[in-house]
């Protein structure tokens, strides 16, 4: 195992996050091929506690879900049970049943049926046209009108959400992985959480990520957060459903940064880690290679819930793998090109970097998503370990 590198920097960094109010508390984590070079955390489990979070806190790691859930897709690929080109309603034949919104006449949605059929490929890639209401008016406005929730709500009648835009036009970002959870679930005859367990978790000895913590997990877990109108951090317990009826492959999972950081290290390590392979060589290739075409991730996404999250500014040149997002260019001082990353909306963020081979994320859970103070938290931090390499 590589040696532990200086972190006291890196600590710092946390440190000075909590202590000036801009997140009520924080755990990173970070490691190269051969084991975790850092670990760090910084102010309570629950904001007003003494409980301090450390990386063994479980954490809602929201759409940082979404990678497990993309590698149980891909594992049924490399197994023949599973075509990226095939119609998403070959496996979920409802799937037919979901149509465009161009708009509203007073307060009628107007649909229209698709251009094209989306594929499993247009799922795994976010290029299916359906979206997220927090970066849509449109979907706000559906789910007031008609009175069907978002996917948050846990509740099944959120997969009539419709598209924004017709299958291959256009990147935008959504429930295409609850969709693609459920194809993982038609292909294999298990529930997502089962799948994910089997060929995932489980081997990769993650034994505390989980889709519904248990009597003994929650004790050691954190609560949601938000500032209060005097500026301080406030614990507002839980925002997920505790009784789903499907299991979210775009936002369910809990757990620890000690464990997602085996996930990392071993799509870091081309897909194998302690002897066990999740995925081929050349599938981990492919998911770090543009995978989007044309098409770009957009550089700024305005937020139409502030509540749930700020604007997302992620700049130019950044593209879509297969579950991850992809700089494609060098980031001085931080990670190098074609480092693979994504998020959680409670704010937990994760890289791999595979030129200079290391991996790291940072977790804590509070709303709004991508406060400027966390963008700043996130961006020094990143620094920081770069520069104790």
């Amino acid at each position: 195992m590589n040696a532990s590198i200086d972190g006291s920097a890196i600590d710092k960094v946390l440190r000075d996050a909590v202590d000036s109010g801009g997140v009520p508390h924080v755990a990173a984590i970070a490691a190269d091929r051969d084991g975790v070079i850092y670990s760090g955390a910084a102010g309570p489990r629950a904001a007003g506690e003494s409980d301090p979070v450390t990386v063994d806190t479980l954490f809602r790691i929201m759409s940082m879900t979404k990678m497990p859930c993309t590698v149980a897709a891909l594992q049924q690929v490399e197994q023949g049970n599973l075509d990226l080109d095939a119609p998403v309603a070959e496996y979920c034949p409802e799937f037919a049943a979901i149509q465009v919104l161009e708009g509203f006449d007073g307060d009628t949605p107007r649909l229209r049926p698709p251009a094209r059929q989306a594929t499993v490929k247009n799922l795994v890639t976010h290029t299916s046209g359906l979206g997220y209401w927090f970066f849509s008016d449109n979907l706000v406005k559906w789910e007031s009108v008609t009175g069907i929730p978002n996917v948050v709500a846990g509740s099944a009648s959120s997969f009539q959400a419709p598209l924004l835009a017709d299958p291959g036009s256009a990147f935008i970002y959504g429930i295409n992985t609850d969709w693609l959870g459920k194809v993982v679930e038609a292909v294999t005859g298990k529930g997502l959480d089962v799948a994910i367990k089997e060929g995932i978790t489980g081997p990769l000895g993650m034994d505390q990520t989980t889709f519904l913590m248990n009597d003994e997990q929650r004790p050691n877990s954190t609560p949601v957060h938000v500032k209060g109108e005097d500026g301080t951090w406030v614990a507002v317990g839980e925002i997920l459903n505790q009784a789903p009826e499907y299991w979210a492959g775009g936002h369910g999972l809990y757990g620890p940064p000690s464990d997602y950081i085996k996930f990392e290290r071993a799509l870091l390590r081309g897909g194998e880690l302690d002897g066990n392979r999740i995925l081929r060589s050349e599938t981990v290739d492919a998911a770090f290679t543009n995978q989007i075409g044309d098409l770009d991730f957009p550089a700024a996404l305005a937020t139409s819930d502030p509540a749930a999250t700020c604007e997302f500014n992620a700049g130019p040149g950044f593209k879509w793998g297969l579950g991850l997002l992809l700089n494609t260019a060098d980031i001085p001082g931080m990670r190098r090109a074609w480092s693979g990353a994504w998020a959680g909306l409670c704010n937990t963020h994760f890289w791999i970097d595979r030129t200079t081979g290391v991996c790291a994320s940072i977790y804590s859970n509070f709303l709004p998503f991508v406060t400027p103070e966390a963008m700043t938290m996130y961006n020094d931090f990143e620094r920081a370990l770069y520069a104790s390499l």
